[in-house]
């Protein structure tokens, strides 16, 4: 199965619930798309919005920020957001930012792996973060 590049969107509504189905990347070029998908639920009345993240391969801090946005707008029209199924790679991001208990649903817990203890990154890996520090 070919890994998707863009990002792509299916909705699906039942009454006042909708279900958004992504695939591909959140990052700077597709977050548009993720923003018009997510406003036009709330523009439509939907008060439970559940975001299927099962098919996404990448999220950037543009494609958090989206959600933690639409969250609160959310939150505020007296409705919900919720993401479902993050790959493990996804929900670390919203783990290490803890912000998983914002936006998983309950069922989409998953079991991460510890963060990687720093005296076990790779040499090269730390000699180029060393020399990013010195030159900061």
């Amino acid at each position: 199965m070919p890994i998707p590049l863009h990002l792509t969107a299916h909705r699906r509504d039942r009454q006042a619930r909708t279900l958004i189905t992504l695939s591909g990347d959140i990052d700077l070029d597709s977050v548009p798309l993720l923003n018009a998908a997510l406003e036009q639920c709330l523009r439509d009345g939907s008060r439970t919005i559940d975001v299927d993240l099962s098919a996404v391969t990448f999220c950037d801090c543009t494609g958090l920020n989206t959600f933690l946005f639409f969250l609160q707008h959310a939150t505020a029209a007296g409705g919900t957001l919720r993401l479902h199924r993050p790959p493990v790679t996804v929900a670390r991001l919203f783990s290490l930012t803890d912000t998983s208990s914002l936006l998983l649903a309950p069922s989409a817990g998953h079991t991460l792996p510890p963060p990687v203890p720093l005296r076990k990154v790779p040499r090269r890996l730390a000699s180029v973060m060393s020399a990013a520090r010195d030159a900061a």
